[in-house]
């Protein structure tokens, strides 16, 4: 029996795959974050600590998913930065609402170019909500 949240890696030719699924739309985000920092291998600084508030909007569920990741992305390529803990709120499937809190990232094994939206898309089943993320490697 499958957890009522979580994530794991596909086998996927040229890029990564992350199989993500949850009860709603806040925890599967969430759970997309863990699992493409899980893909990263990020170990972060626990010395340091940096909070950041987040605010998107989107069309729709996808949408919401590839901005909020690509943020991430961002923070972790820019500043240097990734986030352990992330509470997350929405709005329907448009808006996103994220206290941040993590630190410096100390190592990274792996290094993800984007986020796609190749075969992507929020589908809802018996136990919430699963999808299938594809990165650029």
């Amino acid at each position: 029996m499958r957890p009522a949240f979580g994530f794991r890696e596909h086998a996927h030719t040229a890029d990564w795959e992350l199989e993500v699924w949850a009860p709603d739309l806040a925890t599967l985000l969430q759970q997309a974050a863990q699992g493409m920092y899980a893909l990263l291998g990020v170990k972060l600084d626990s010395s340091s600590t940096e909070e950041r508030s987040l605010a998107i909007h989107a069309s729709d569920a996808e949408g919401l998913l590839v901005r909020f990741l690509t943020e991430l992305l961002w923070l972790e390529q820019e500043e240097g930065l990734a986030f352990d803990h992330l509470s997350i709120n929405t709005n329907a499937d448009s808006d996103l609402w994220a206290d941040l809190t993590g630190g410096q990232i100390t190592n990274l094994d792996k290094e993800i170019k984007a986020v796609t939206y190749h075969n992507l898309k929020v589908e809802t089943d018996a136990s919430g909500l699963r999808v299938n993320i594809v990165f650029d490697v």
